[in-house]
């Protein structure tokens, strides 16, 4: 089973380049974006708790992150892998990640980051605000805390995964298409 973490800040390009890679891999992908939105948009109890949360460019608290994925994940038993994009964030969920998996008897295969740097992205993703109907990604100081809460929170979960030597970096600009070349090049090298 290939179960990726497509590791990245904001804007670096992670739904995009996973399109790609669930069709060529035949993996489930789950976007913790996605699963928020979905529950927002549905204004379920979790999903107006997580956009509390999300409207102000924090990360949603572990413990509801972790509920809506282990459910996603088990709403796909006979899936080839996963696609993790935006999870985990924190060293705490990636503990919680594997014990999870390990309970499956399965394990993260890789984590993948794509690497870009802190103007592109902010140009990414003021961009896609245009076109998104995402207020996150539409207001300068919202996008700036995003990146904050990254650079503090998130981008120290790829040491995690460096002690397992799981952790790959690819360069993350460029075309589309020389990005997903270059993931493709990692992925079939694991």
């Amino acid at each position: 089973m290939l179960n990726l973490v497509l590791f990245g800040p904001p804007g670096a390009g992670k739904g995009t380049q996973s399109e790609f890679l669930v069709k060529r891999y035949s993996l489930v992908h789950l976007s913790t974006g996605d699963l928020f939105r979905y529950n927002i948009k549905n204004e379920t109890e979790l999903g107006l708790l997580a956009k509390s949360f999300m409207d102000k460019g924090a990360l949603v608290p572990d413990s509801v992150t972790i509920s809506m994925l282990e459910d996603a994940v088990n709403k796909n038993p006979g899936a080839k892998g996963f696609i993790f994009d935006g999870f985990p964030r924190t060293n705490a969920q990636a503990e919680a990640l594997d014990a999870f998996l390990d309970g499956r008897d399965v394990s993260i295969t890789s984590m993948i980051a794509l690497e870009v740097g802190e103007q592109e992205l902010k140009a990414r993703l003021l961009e896609r605000g245009k076109t998104s109907g995402r207020a996150d990604d539409a207001d300068p100081g919202v996008i700036q805390n995003r990146i904050n809460t990254y650079n503090k929170e998130t981008a120290p979960v790829k040491n995690y995964y460096d002690t397992q030597g799981k952790y790959r970096g690819v360069d993350g600009l460029g075309s589309i298409e020389e990005i997903t070349n270059r993931l493709i090049k990692v992925i079939d090298s694991l």
